[in-house]
């Protein structure tokens, strides 16, 4: 069986979550890139091994919506540049593994599940009035909304910081994968579940 990087192995893999695990795809791959294989196909992002959507997720141009009082925005220096993000992903598993001893790819798992929300908000219009109604989250969305939030938070500590983004990257995969209330997308997961509990 081929291991991730050459290094990391899928064998034992678990998803405890039994609503994410027909969406993470843990096809073992050792260099997660598809080549936009499964682009323009509905639903076909579920076949794209978890790691290669955690890569996706962080080829954006920030973060495009105030965080933290201010927009973060990188001009693109991640757009498009696949193999740069995944040698930095390469390079932030290898400082999960160093310090936590333990396979990176089942403590990404753990972060998404820890971090998928159940409930979100929704906008709806009634004789001109817009009010916000609590909806539950498709496991497809619960799934891009925790690795989008994986990924901002990488972004937004590594943005005009001395941390660098594999370390930034590194250390939510940690913090999330741990349920650690200091998680940036464990905190949005919780925003998130608040809001929609306030509008039910």
């Amino acid at each position: 069986m081929e291991k991730l990087f050459g290094k990391y192995s899928y064998e034992g893999i678990v998803v405890n979550d039994p609503s994410l695990a027909p969406y993470v795809s843990l096809k073992p791959l050792e260099y997660p890139h598809t080549y936009a294989r499964h682009a323009n196909k509905q639903f076909a992002k579920a076949k794209v091994n978890l790691v290669e959507r955690l890569a996706n997720k962080l080829m954006r141009g920030g973060t495009g919506e105030k965080l933290g009082g201010k927009v973060i925005r990188t001009h693109g220096k991640l757009q498009g540049k696949k193999t740069k993000v995944l040698r930095i992903v390469e390079e932030a598993f290898a400082k999960v593994s160093d310090e936590t001893k333990q396979n990176p790819i089942q403590l990404l798992v753990r972060a998404v599940e820890n971090s998928a929300p159940r409930e979100d908000v929704t906008r709806v219009r009634m004789g001109g009035i817009a009010y916000q109604v609590a909806t539950d989250v498709g496991a497809q969305r619960r799934l891009d909304m925790a690795l989008r939030n994986i990924a901002l938070s990488a972004i937004t500590g590594s943005f005009g910081k001395p941390t660098n983004l594999a370390q930034a990257l590194a250390k939510e995969i940690i913090l999330a994968g741990s349920g650690s209330a200091d998680s940036y997308a464990i905190k949005r997961r919780n925003d998130t579940e608040r809001m929609a509990k306030s509008a039910r």
